[in-house]
């Protein structure tokens, strides 16, 4: 039996709704606020490049690898319960971080973050496709796509402010506020719903590739600092292929597997998990990146920064909505894929204004790469549940936001560390040995600590060695988002949804009746 509420009905909804996406709000604001307020948490903690570039990964790392294992415990053992929890967790780590006086201890509180946010997620968002039916479903998720459009176009902003007037531990409490708010409403008016035919999570698969993705990720973050042949970088990437390798056999192997590897057979799942992936390089990677590059490159002050960025993220505000209504008159396909390469034609537009260009003249382009990644950013929640069995939600909703969440933290990471290769390059033998040490603390934002290992160099030449490299990659993301635009649009396109094939193979996806 379903869990009786004390309010039935569309309005019981509604709160579920208001309080999913209230948590959807509270990540996006822990991500970019910690990207405005990165140059100042140098300033007040210390620490290596290295150690500053875990503050933004060691909560995707965590988040992403465990949202598969978070979406197969909610299907289990109740998605309310995963949903409460995983809040209760994020808020309290958030909490902490506010108070913390170290950089490992704030990197440590950061993975345990991320750890809460993908259990509150894969709860949430699992127990919404519970909620609503067919038609309703997918504009549900759109309007969560709009709530992450909020806490992405006032994130900087609310976080440039809290920054300048309390300093930037007060960051953390709007999100406490929020995740308490997302808490109290989840309790009272969320049912409990399970997967009666589910088997307990898959342990073995989640730790392998939670493993995988550790290494890789700080294998590829190493690469900048040790060098990119280094014995040591090599053999945890290469850690990292024996670890993912296992993971696929132990997928193949077990029973009720937290991957289910024969879902990638049919093209619109995959076209979904490529769609999942795509604002990673096209869009994410520019809300860590052009913080850095306004605040500590250009000397903006907080504000200055997060102001900027609205031009970015404001879009999401309202076209993800925009989106889901447009789908009763156009395919998701072609939504996707012309979103995708608006955004592309965005990139390339910002990669014509070098560092030092009038703030006026950014605002086109960069609300160009946020018209176009908000049509298929409301689409794409919905999407990933629509192709699978509803009773299956959380293993959808799992993988799904796993591919975004986890190609996320390593576009982050390979990112960093080209745009740390091109600098060192373009600073050419000027630099000497400290070529590479320079690249990287450019990379964070931190000119002063730069010049003063080679205080030879003027101002100005580090400077333009940064800008090049970020124009240069710059066009390296435009053409990834432009080829993704095309395969997005191919594979979502054509073929059936599993949904529509479960049917026929009750061994792949079982459509028992949900409720306990």
């Amino acid at each position: 039996m379903r869990e009786k509420i004390g309010c039935e009905g569309s309005a019981g909804r509604l709160f579920v709704l208001v309080a999913v996406c209230c948590a959807a709000a509270a990540m996006p604001l822990t991500f970019t606020g910690t990207a405005v307020a990165l140059p100042s948490i140098s300033r007040t903690l210390g620490g290596s490049p290295l150690a500053l570039n875990w503050v933004t990964n060691a909560f995707m790392l965590t988040f992403g690898s465990t949202l598969m294992a978070a979406g197969a415990l909610a299907d289990a053992y109740g998605r309310k319960r995963m949903f409460l929890g995983g809040l209760a967790a994020f808020g309290l780590f958030s909490l902490g971080l506010a108070f913390v006086g170290d950089i490992v201890w704030f990197d440590g509180l950061r993975a345990l973050q991320g750890l809460g946010a993908a259990a509150a997620f894969s709860g949430g968002m699992a127990s919404l496709a519970q909620e609503f039916e067919e038609g309703e479903r997918l504009r549900a998720f759109s309007i969560v796509g709009a709530s992450f459009g909020v806490g992405l176009a006032f994130g900087p902003i609310a976080s440039g402010l809290v920054v300048e007037a309390f300093g930037w531990p007060a960051i953390f409490l709007l999100v406490v506020a929020l995740a308490a708010f997302a808490f109290v409403l989840g309790a009272v008016f969320l049912r409990e719903t399970r997967d009666p035919n589910a088997g307990g999570l898959d342990w073995k698969g989640a730790a392998t590739f939670t493993l995988a993705l550790a290494f890789l990720t700080f294998g590829i973050l190493q690469m900048p600092e040790a060098g990119w042949s280094d014995p040591f970088v090599l053999a945890v990437l290469a850690a990292a292929a024996v670890f993912f390798f296992i993971f696929y056999r132990i997928e193949r192997s077990v029973a009720r597997p937290m991957l289910d590897l024969s879902l990638f057979r049919y093209p619109r799942f995959v076209g979904v998990q490529l769609l999942a992936a795509a604002p990673a390089y096209g869009f994410v990677v520019l809300l860590i990146l052009l913080p850095v590059r306004f605040i500590g490159i250009e000397g903006m002050s907080e504000i200055d920064g997060g102001r900027m960025m609205i031009a970015l993220s404001a879009p999401l505000l309202v076209l993800p909505i925009a989106a889901g209504l447009l789908t009763r008159w156009f395919a998701p396909a072609a939504i996707c894929g012309i979103g995708l390469l608006v955004s592309a034609a965005g990139l390339a537009w910002l990669g014509q204004f070098p560092v030092g260009t009038q703030p006026a003249l950014l605002v086109a382009p960069l609300l160009t790469i946020g018209i176009g990644i908000s049509l298929p950013w409301g689409l794409m929640d919905g999407l990933a549940v629509s192709v699978v069995p509803k009773e299956r939600a959380g293993m959808a909703t799992g993988i799904f936001s796993t591919t975004r969440v986890a190609g996320e933290g390593v576009a982050l990471a390979v990112v960093a560390a080209l745009l740390s290769a091109f600098t060192q390059i373009n600073l050419g033998s000027e630099a000497g040995v400290h070529a590479a040490d320079i690249a990287q603390r450019l990379v964070t934002g931190n000119v002063a600590a730069a010049g003063s290992l080679v205080p030879s160099i003027e101002r100005v030449v580090l400077l333009q060695a940064y800008g090049d490299a970020f124009g240069a990659l710059l066009w390296l993301l435009t053409a990834i988002t432009a080829a993704t635009a095309v395969i997005v649009f191919l594979y979502l396109g054509k073929g059936t949804d599993v949904a529509e094939t479960a049917a026929d193979a009750p061994d792949l996806l079982p459509s028992t009746a949900m409720d306990p």
